[in-house]
């Protein structure tokens, strides 16, 4: 192991057993900062109130600690807009923000109008898939950044149940973290190799460096983000918090292939004298008639800093 690695290890791998919510309501009294929590959230009707709710309970209600909670509906078909609106979230619909920017699929979208949309000092993404979700979750991302000056970003860590045919197995989940993601940021990036969950939806941090930073337009804007702020902010800004376990649902190989497809994608734009790749993923299902291909665009689209799309508007204000 390099060195660098095994001290950043050492000094910014937190865990959530560290703080308490009232901890960190002092911490963010003294300091006047306020929180958002957003959840981007696409047919999620399932669990995304849930979270809501125990979020809600434990830091808006309990310990004050989030001053605004919102979930980012990308189009849902179900009521996932309904259910959250009903647990006492605020939704936000994703067309309605900076509609003159037009709209691109995927993930990073929304997490980066949600920028626009809320105005806490610290922002802290949730994904809306969570079973069983613990709101220390989000006590243990905003800890590092409430109590240390010098961390401006938090990644959750944890382990993942893996759900199988014999049952839910206590490791497992995260392939594409294991045979992508942690591959390329080893080769390229070996800096943030200590990284234990690089594509984790958990993660917080200060505004103003998330607004300094582009946001990839789909499933490659968590690794999008950890190469942008670490060339921004320096790799001792960065930080992990382990959260303990994560439960969620699970997609088919075919799925994940073309996350990792747009993951890819967003990493090669990334590499020094990086040359244009195609983006076409062929992926291919049996047929009565045998074995039929179907094609994938997995290119992704860089949305810029919102600070330089505020700063073309004329204006500073954080919502629309």
């Amino acid at each position: 192991m390099r060195a660098d690695v095994r001290r950043w290890l050492h000094d910014r791998t937190y865990r959530v057993t560290c703080w308490e919510p009232e901890q960190l309501l002092a911490a963010k009294r003294r300091q006047g900062a306020t929180v958002s929590v957003v959840l981007p959230a696409l047919d999620e009707e399932g669990t995304v109130g849930a979270i809501v709710t125990a979020l809600r309970g434990a830091l808006v209600e309990r310990h004050p600690v989030i001053d605004e909670l919102v979930v980012m509906d990308s189009g849902s078909c179900d009521r996932t807009a309904a259910v959250a609106q009903e647990a006492g979230a605020r939704v936000v619909h994703v067309d309605t923000v900076l509609p003159g920017h037009g709209r691109v699929p995927g993930k990073g979208e929304a997490l980066w109008k949600s920028l626009h949309a809320t105005s806490g000092d610290l922002v802290v993404f949730v994904d809306a898939d969570l079973v069983a979700f613990d709101p220390r979750f989000v006590v243990g991302l905003l800890g590092p950044l409430l109590t240390d000056p010098a961390v401006g970003y938090v990644k959750g860590l944890y382990d993942r149940p893996l759900t199988t045919t014999e049952g839910l197995v206590p490791s497992g989940g995260g392939r594409v973290t294991e045979l992508l993601a942690r591959p390329l940021l080893n080769a390229f990036w070996p800096e943030l190799s200590g990284f234990v969950q690089p594509l984790s939806g958990e993660y917080a941090g200060r505004r103003d460096l998330l607004e300094s930073v582009p946001f990839a337009s789909g499933y490659g804007v968590e690794f999008g983000l950890l190469v942008d702020l670490a060339r921004l902010a320096g790799v001792d800004a960065l930080a992990q918090a382990d959260l303990g376990t994560r439960q969620h649902g699970h997609q088919s190989d075919a799925a994940l292939g073309r996350m990792a497809g747009q993951i890819l994608q967003t990493a090669m734009a990334r590499l020094p004298g990086r040359t244009t790749a195609s983006t076409e993923l062929l992926q291919f299902v049996r047929t009565d008639d045998g074995v039929e291909a179907v094609s994938w665009d997995t290119g992704t689209i860089d949305r810029p800093p919102m600070r330089e799309v505020r700063a073309r508007a004329g204006h500073g204000g954080r919502r629309p």
